[in-house]
């Protein structure tokens, strides 16, 4: 059947599936597909538009043009745009019949009930102010959070999920919130805490927030972000030696919960505020860590403006969430950014230098106080080719900024206008940003694009409640962090729901958490935490792990001193990171390459995961140490419950004992079988004559367990 002749069908089923609304959203339920399939031709970009037709704005839709308009609000029939979408005529229909981007059925009937119901168009929803929308009631709802998550759950007739164990909800905030796992001591104390006392929930959430680990956990996060890297890139690749002074100003500022205000404004001009200090100087790397080709013969100015093009890009991606790089070359064909727009953004940073502090000899940003370049529009993204010049200012489709009394506008006051209370958009990408690290997704799925391409927030004004509370506790991360995790949406089961399945199949209406996989450093760092090996030790230059020998095989790279003692076992955050041969259990579990912001990581699931756990050198020493541990703590007799308490947090079921029981048995059968060769994966540890074969054989239960699921993820 045709998509034509479905059309009343699927009439039929809106008018059902959207009876609980008055009227169509332009937001919610019409830009997205006018968007993703209209805007490429009839969008923004002028030099793209066709038949002088553009679809974004109202005033243009229900232009004339030539005596017809392609929308008659209210009138489908006598809408150009919707004879065109039902027509037949392969020359007439559109979009055509060439476009990899065809209207389905479903998206044919909505445009035609919008049209009825008027075209109503309004401002993409992140370019408006924050909405001021008190929390709803909801029953059961005693937190603000919940209180919109729950009326929402309440429209589908859903209920929350109930909250997690004791056990689960420790282990939860500790992988959270510091990236290690509780001790079995800290999961016991809490559980029987838990069971009497509400408040002591609360309680953990501050001893948590104040840990220096913190830092380091959520400092990850935005290095993430800041495409950090301990060398230059491409096939130089030379390391900057002091490249960790500004990762290791990152933990310090969230340890201390600096402002994110502040926090935003000392990395974007750090230097230009009065009397500067050394620490904001070096909050200046942030944009010290994209690539830099070194190379001989490179065109050193179009090497410059690459570099500079990634500081726009990278700054439009991490604080507004915008795509801005899509209007490098040409004004972009979604969004309300001109290819003017784009290079006026260019000119905060077109007279930018990159300088050592002479004290510390960390990378910092400076500007220049002679000889200052002039910007222009770069034709076609083209570094070479100019066209008119321009001078620094903000996105036209946003606020102004408070232009200086005297002179040009600086990146001081680009930073503050970020910053602004009255920006739509910083607070909401922060708090989004900050929500997809608790949950696995984010408020909004697309973190950086929450431009029309991008997807809609799944709880729109629960996000706004959120970026107004953020700003009005004076920018707090630790504070939007406690106010999220206290929620009773936060602390729910992640335990599977089959009657969500065909509802809410990704759970964007949190009728439960999410199960994570731990990222690649967090689970480099709880294997050697339940070891006992893990070296907590805070910030200062990387750390080298041992690597394959034949890695370097592939490129010019320095070569690789193993770190040796206690380095060795340091967290992952303080690994090398050389962009071209990074650490491969890493890459493996799917951290970042450096080369762009990287706002959300990949979750993949391959069998070289498994067998990485299995076989690469830091998880057989974690696993030898736990073994050793166990049995120097406990003694063979009661080894078993221990191990799966130190790796799971809880303790095992009787099946569970029984089948690790049985498994310890048909390892020690071949221990016996194995004579001294079993005995070689003890490594050069000392062990007892009389202990040896119980310590190989915890070796392999401990592989076992640092290789389970409930292990790898976080619940």
């Amino acid at each position: 059947m045709s998509p034509i002749r479905l059309l009343p069908a699927c009439l039929a089923l809106m008018a059902g599936s959207l009876s609980a609304r008055d009227r169509l959203d332009f937001n919610r339920d019409v830009r997205p597909v006018l968007a993703a399939k209209c805007y490429a031709c009839h969008g923004p970009d002028e030099d793209k538009r066709e038949a002088g037709l553009r679809l974004d704005l109202r005033e243009g839709a229900t232009a004339d043009l030539g005596g017809h308009r392609a929308i008659e609000p209210g009138r489908p029939q006598a809408s150009e745009a919707w004879l065109r979408i039902v027509s037949e005529d392969p020359d007439d229909v559109m979009p055509p019949p060439s476009s990899p981007k065809q209207l389905t059925a479903a998206e044919r009937a909505l445009l035609r009930r919008w049209i009825a119901e008027g075209a109503e168009y309004r401002e993409h929803w992140s370019f408006l102010p924050l909405v001021s929308t008190p929390p709803p009631r909801a029953e059961g709802a005693r937190h603000a959070v919940d209180s919109f998550v729950r009326s929402r759950l309440a429209e589908h007739r859903l209920a929350p999920a109930p909250e997690a164990d004791a056990a689960t909800l420790i282990r939860r905030l500790s992988l959270d919130l510091t990236g290690l796992p509780p001790t079995p001591a800290e999961v016991a104390d809490f559980t029987r805490a838990h069971a009497i006392d509400p408040g002591s929930y609360d309680r953990l959430v501050d001893r948590l927030l104040a840990s220096p680990h913190f830092g380091e956990r959520w400092g990850r996060h935005w290095l993430d972000l800041a495409r950090y890297a301990d060398s230059n890139g491409f096939l130089g690749d030379a390391v900057r030696p002091n490249a960790w002074r500004y990762r290791d100003w990152v933990i310090d500022a969230i340890n201390r919960d600096l402002p994110f205000d502040q926090f935003t404004v000392e990395q974007l001009a750090g230097d230009l505020l009065p009397g500067a200090s050394l620490p904001q100087l070096a909050a200046t790397g942030f944009h010290r860590n994209a690539a830099l080709n070194t190379e001989a013969g490179v065109d050193k100015e179009e090497a410059r403006f690459q570099y500079l093009a990634d500081r726009v890009n990278t700054t439009g991606r991490v604080w507004l969430g915008l795509t801005l790089g899509c209007a490098q070359c040409h004004t972009h064909k979604y969004d309300p950014i001109t290819i003017r727009d784009y290079y006026a953004f260019y000119a905060f940073f077109n007279n930018t230098t990159d300088r050592e502090d002479p004290k510390t000899k960390a990378p910092i940003l400076a500007e220049l106080g002679q000889d200052r370049r002039t910007t222009y529009v770069h034709l076609a993204g083209d570094y070479a080719r100019r066209g008119p010049d321009v001078v620094p200012a903000s996105l036209s489709a946003l606020p102004r900024m408070t232009s200086p009394a005297n002179g040009e506008a600086s990146r001081l006051d680009l930073a503050r206008w970020l910053v602004d209370p009255n920006h739509p958009l910083t607070a909401r990408v922060a708090v989004n940003h900050v929500w997809s690290k608790l949950f696995g997704t984010g408020l909004v799925a697309t973190p950086d694009d929450f431009g029309a391409t991008g997807e809609p927030p799944s709880h729109p004004e629960l996000l706004d409640w959120l970026a107004r509370d953020f700003i009005a506790s004076g920018w707090s991360r630790k504070q939007l962090i406690r106010r999220i995790v206290t929620s009773a949406t936060y602390r729910q089961s992640s335990a599977h729901r089959p009657e969500l399945n065909d509802l809410d199949p990704l759970n964007r209406l949190l009728a439960r958490q999410n199960r994570l996989r731990l990222e690649a450093e967090i689970l480099r760092d709880a294997s050697l935490a339940v070891s006992g090996l893990l070296t907590r030790s805070i910030g200062g230059p990387g750390i080298r792990p041992p690597l394959p020998g034949d890695i370097f095989d592939v490129g010019r790279s320095v070569k690789w001193d193993v770190s040796e003692g206690h380095d060795r076992y340091r967290r992952g955050l303080y690994i090398l990171t050389l962009r071209s041969v990074l650490y491969p259990m890493l890459t493996t579990f799917d951290a970042p390459d450096a080369t762009d912001a990287c706002v959300k990581r990949d979750r993949s699931n391959t069998p070289l995961q498994a067998l990485t756990l299995m076989n690469d050198p830091v998880f057989l020493e974690a696993a030898r140490a736990l073994a050793l541990r166990v049995l120097r703590e406990n003694g063979a007799a009661d080894c078993l419950p221990q191990l799966f308490r130190l790796c799971l947090a809880r303790s095992p079921r009787p099946d569970e004992l029984q089948r690790l029981q049985a498994f310890a048995a048909e390892q020690r059968d071949r221990v016996r079988a194995g004579g001294d060769e079993a005995l070689k994966v003890l490594g050069s540890e000392t062990v007892a004559d009389a202990q040896r074969e119980d310590a190989v054989v915890l070796v392999a239960i401990a592989r076992v367990l640092l290789n389970l699921d409930e292990f790898i993820n976080r619940e």
